[in-house]
C-alpha cells in the first residue's frame, strides 16, 4: 500500500475516533462544564502517552512541537468560543473550511499542488458540509471570526506537522500537543471542578483513550501523506457524527444528511485519486 493511501486511511480513522470522542464529550457536558471535561479527558490521554512512551518525550525540534501544540490549543479555545456565540451548524460549517485552508496554505509553504480533480473534491466536500448543516446566513459577529480562526489554526497545525523531522518520535509530538491543550482547558476551568459519578468517570477514561488514539493516527497520517490529501478526510467526521448521534442521542438521519454524506464520500474519493502534482509538474521557483 503506497504512502498516500495509508495516510488517507489513517486520517479517516483518526477523524472517526475524534467523532466518537466528541460524542462522549457531548454526553459528559450535559452535567459537567465543557472546560472541565476537556481538562479531564486530555489528562487521561496525557497519562497514556507518558506510560506508553517510556521516556523520549523531549522533542528534537521543540520550536515546531510547541508551535503545533499552541495552534491546536488555539483551535480548541476558539471553537469553544464560537460555540458560545453561534448555532452549532454555523460554527461547524465555518470550522470545516480547514481542508480548503490546508490546500491553500500548503501550496504556499510546502509547494504541494493538488490536481484539478483534487480541487474539485475539496470543493465538493465543503458543499457536502453545507448541505448537511444548512447554515443560516446572518450578520457576522466575533463568533464567526473565531470559527474561521479555529479552522485556520487547525490547518496550520497540519502544515507544521509536515515540517517536523522524520526522526522525531510520535510520542514527543503527541505529548506536547496534549500538554498545550490541557493547559488551555485548565485556564478555562477557572479552578472550579465538579465531582464525578462512576458512569462519568468511566466515560472520561474511554474518551481519554480515544483522544490519544485519534491524535496518534493523525500524526502518522501527516507523516505519510501530503497535507492536502490528509485534511479533506476531516469531512468524514460528519458521517461518523451522524451515526454516533443516532446511536447515542437518537438524532434522525434526514435526506439532507444522506445527500451531503454522498458528496463528502465523493470528495474523499476524488482527492485520494488525484494526489498532489509530481515535482516535475509543479511550478519552479527561485
Amino acid at each position: 500500500m503506497r504512502g498516500d493511501t495509508r495516510a488517507i486511511l489513517l486520517a479517516a480513522g483518526a477523524f472517526a475516533v475524534f467523532s466518537l470522542t466528541d460524542a462522549l464529550v457531548k454526553w459528559l457536558s450535559r452535567d459537567l462544564p465543557v472546560a472541565q471535561v476537556g481538562l479531564m479527558v486530555t489528562g487521561i490521554a496525557l497519562g497514556l502517552v507518558l506510560v506508553a512512551a517510556r521516556g523520549g518525550l523531549r522533542p528534537r525540534q521543540p520550536g515546531l512541537a510547541l508551535l503545533r501544540g499552541a495552534l491546536l490549543a488555539a483551535d480548541t479555545l476558539l471553537i469553544f468560543y464560537a460555540f458560545s456565540r453561534l448555532d452549532l451548524t454555523e460554527a461547524y460549517a465555518l470550522a470545516f473550511t480547514a481542508p480548503l485552508l490546508v490546500a491553500l496554505v500548503s501550496t504556499v509553504f510546502l509547494q504541494e499542488r493538488l490536481r484539478q480533480r483534487g480541487w474539485l473534491g475539496v470543493g465538493l466536500g465543503f458543499l457536502g458540509v453545507l448541505v448537511v448543516l444548512q447554515p443560516q446566513t446572518q450578520q457576522l459577529n466575533a463568533g464567526h471570526l473565531a470559527a474561521l480562526a479555529s479552522a485556520l489554526a487547525f490547518a496550520l497545525s497540519i502544515v507544521v506537522l509536515r515540517r517536523v523531522d522524520a526522526e522525531e518520535k510520535d510520542g514527543a509530538i503527541l505529548f506536547v500537543v496534549l500538554l498545550m491543550i490541557a493547559l488551555t482547558a485548565a485556564v478555562l476551568t477557572g479552578g472550579d471542578l465538579m465531582p464525578l459519578d462512576a458512569a462519568q468517570a468511566a466515560v472520561v477514561g474511554l474518551a481519554g483513550v480515544l483522544m490519544a488514539l485519534g491524535h496518534w493516527l493523525l500524526i502518522r497520517a501527516g507523516r505519510l501523506g501530503a497535507a492536502s490529501l490528509v485534511a479533506p478526510m476531516q469531512y468524514s467526521q460528519l458521517i461518523w457524527a451522524a451515526l454516533w448521534g443516532a446511536a447515542l442521542f437518537g438524532s434522525p438521519l434526514g435526506p439532507a444528511l444522506l445527500a451531503g454524506a454522498g458528496l463528502i464520500i465523493l470528495s474523499g474519493w476524488l482527492v485520494s485519486r488525484a494526489g498532489p502534482l509530481p515535482l516535475s509538474e509543479r511550478p519552479q521557483h527561485g
